[in-house]
């Protein structure tokens, strides 16, 4: 096994281990795949400003292009997202088989997309008027599906004291480091109880980008977060290696298996946020191998999506879900409370388990139908495909430590087949 100092791991967590953190986490382990929302102001340039064409990701426009404060800003009057539908929004997840959304509450632009009494740049601003996050709320609690929250806790390009905006803001000052704190203790932590409050049972906040923040800011963070909500989890990007899991960078898969509890957050195009011009999509196939990737190595996958300035999820991000939703409700056994399985060195396959199963998820089909399975011992009963209605039994054989098993020459699914083993 490997350790957080992996590659792919953009912050990892120390947080103690205990019994109260794995009542936490023990939902997450076996939710395995969660819905990730980035949605906000920069929805509605959608990667465009002035006529001009932003490179780079949707939510980072205002950075990318520095655009002033005053000028963006006067996105309010044109946030009025009339085709938001909590309820759409919920069942898709729950078709695609996602166990959990996050959604921003705050990006790095700094606008809050719920109500708050913490300064006056969030949603009651806007012609809409009303809390979407409070909706969405109400209808995961229906549909029984987890609900957390993004917060970016360090960078903050509207107010002055927070970190990032270097074209409005002057933070070569020499009272930066004071100035940033008043921000943490007078804007950040107002705002975790607002959300932590006002919204009923919150699974995960999750930070993102913790730059300047000291070990006290983030250690205070972390024990508000628990006191107000003691089964909210914070992932590990809220900085200086705190919070109860890791999170590895941006689409980053590690190469190995890891012995903690770690996340990879992932896109279904490029950007994160809306783009109109971003038609980069990941076909769904691709999708499902990474996500079954992740979880044979012990992670879990939240896979985001890009609302509309409308409130409506790109047909494109949908239909990929969807098709990832069809593949799990056949396979659903080889993912949800599974632990990775014991090969983890092949590249055509990747392997979960249960107490008494293990599942191959053949990624490449041999062309002769013959599975090699080194080390797997003798204590195999027997061996089928998983959603195969006609319960064929596979016929295998033992050979010196190795398992061979005979299956059709033709794989069974067309996206990937998972050979069960009792």
């Amino acid at each position: 096994m490997t350790n957080r100092n992996d590659p792919a791991f953009r912050t990892g967590s120390m947080q103690r281990e205990g019994a109260m953190r794995d009542d936490r986490l023990n939902w997450w382990r076996e939710a395995k795949f969660g819905l990730f929302i980035h949605w906000g102001l920069y929805s509605i340039p959608a990667g465009r400003w002035k006529g001009k064409f932003i490179e780079g990701i949707g939510e980072w426009i205002q950075h990318t292009d520095r655009i002033p404060r005053k000028e963006y800003s006067k996105l309010v009057d044109q946030f009025n997202p009339l085709e938001f539908n909590a309820k759409k929004w919920v069942s898709i997840a729950k078709k695609s088989g996602q166990k959990y959304i996050i959604i921003t509450a705050k990006h790095h632009d700094g606008f809050c997309i719920f109500q708050s009494n913490v300064g006056k740049y969030n949603i009651q601003a806007t012609p809409f008027g009303k809390d979407p996050l409070k909706e969405l709320a109400i209808e995961c609690n229906r549909q029984d599906i987890k609900f957390g929250f993004y917060y970016s806790q360090t960078q903050d390009w509207f107010h002055p004291f927070g970190n990032g905006n270097d074209w409005d803001f002057d933070h070569s000052m020499n009272n930066q480091d004071k100035n940033f704190d008043d921000y943490v203790q007078n804007y950040v932590k107002p705002h975790i109880r607002e959300l932590l409050t006002n919204y009923g049972p919150i699974a995960v906040i999750w930070f993102d980008t913790p730059k300047i923040i000291t070990n006290k800011q983030s250690q205070e963070l972390l024990d508000l977060c628990h006191r107000l909500q003691p089964n909210c989890i914070v992932n590990g990007r809220l900085g200086n290696s705190l919070g109860d899991y890791c999170s590895t960078g941006d689409n980053a898969i590690p190469n190995n298996l890891q012995n903690f509890d770690w996340e990879t957050c992932g896109t279904i195009n490029d950007t994160w946020g809306f783009k109109i011009d971003d038609n980069n999509w990941k076909s769904a196939e691709d999708l499902i191998k990474n996500f079954i990737d992740i979880v044979s190595k012990g992670g879990n996958f939240l896979l985001n999506v890009g609302p509309t300035s409308d409130g409506i999820i790109p047909k494109a991000s949908v239909d990929k879900l969807l098709r990832i939703g069809n593949w799990l409700e056949k396979h659903q056994e080889s993912i949800y409370g599974t632990t990775p399985g014991p090969i983890q060195n092949l590249d055509w396959c990747k392997t979960t388990k249960t107490i008494e199963n293990i599942y191959i998820h053949v990624l490449n089909w041999p062309s002769n139908g013959k599975l090699v399975l080194p080390n797997l011992g003798k204590s195999i009963h027997e061996v089928s495909i998983l959603g195969d209605d006609k319960k064929t039994e596979l016929n295998f054989e033992n050979f010196n430590s190795d398992v061979i098993i005979q299956c059709p020459v033709l794989p069974p699914d067309p996206i990937v087949t998972v050979v069960k083993i009792t």
